[in-house]
């Protein structure tokens, strides 16, 4: 048995993000705790996961070294927050986008784990020194935000509350990592995170050509779908330009 088979992580929240994070985490042999407070959900949640873990693995699309019953042997439902985070050293958290409750979960959470236990937060637009206000010992605290669906998207985003620790990120990267995730690091929380605000920007100006009657709807998908998205699919947008230009931008490196 490896040593992450030994180590549990509880994933709190049986949704979908919450079944994602469960079966990323066990097909990198970590032992997770599925933990629900509508009784029985987190079960029915692992047996949808049954179902999917078996399709990928006849699919030849399972990730990780372990079969689909491997796998599945590492998983447990639980209806009781206490049983949930017995013996875990990392919690994700991945309830609906609500701040109140997001606190309150971690509130109740760091009442019933020991200090050094990680406290993670999947959310996708709420900064970490709002969800972690509640939080006493908020140095083990930062958010760990996942791509939908995060099973076939890799990247997460590590984004640290003002007091995080170094070593909680370093610990939190090197999980991911393990787990087969691409994680990144931001060196400070800022609204919408570094993901979503790229995002926005191509979609605002790619409304604003269509608006400006420059461009059609479909050819403006087909500019990103046909053409930048087939070269950001391999590398980003500064390799880009230093490819392009190794001089720095001023000798041409934004044009494509």
């Amino acid at each position: 048995m490896s040593s992450s088979e030994m180590k549990i992580v509880t994933v709190i929240g049986s949704g979908l993000i919450g079944r994602s994070w469960a079966m990323v985490f066990v097909s990198g042999g970590f032992r997770v705790k599925l933990y629900d407070n509508q009784p029985g959900h987190a079960a029915k949640a692992i047996a949808e996961m049954r179902k999917q873990l078996e399709e990928l693995e006849d699919a030849h699309m399972l990730r990780g070294e372990l079969t689909a019953m491997q796998q599945l042997a590492l998983l447990s439902s639980h209806d009781d927050l206490s049983q949930a985070l017995e013996g875990s050293f990392f919690v994700q958290e991945c309830v609906f986008e609500q701040l109140e409750v997001k606190q309150c979960v971690f509130q109740d959470v760091e009442q019933l784990v020991g200090t050094d236990v990680i406290l993670s937060s999947s959310t996708s637009c709420l900064v970490p020194s709002s969800v972690f206000s509640k939080v006493q010992n908020k140095s083990r605290c930062l958010v760990s935000h996942p791509v939908n669906p995060p099973y076939y998207v890799k990247l997460v985003e590590l984004v640290p509350h003002p007091e995080t620790a170094g070593a909680v990120i370093d610990t939190t990267h090197a999980i991911m990592t393990k787990v087969g995730q691409a994680p990144i690091r931001l060196k400070k929380e800022i609204d919408g995170f570094a993901l979503n605000r790229v995002q926005a920007a191509i979609i605002a100006e790619s409304w604003r050509l269509v608006q400006d009657g420059i461009i059609s709807v479909k050819d403006i998908d087909l500019v990103m779908s046909e053409g930048l998205g087939m070269r950001y699919a391999f590398i980003g947008p500064m390799e880009t330009m230093h490819l392009n230009a190794p001089k720095g931008p001023a000798s041409g490196g934004v044009h494509s």
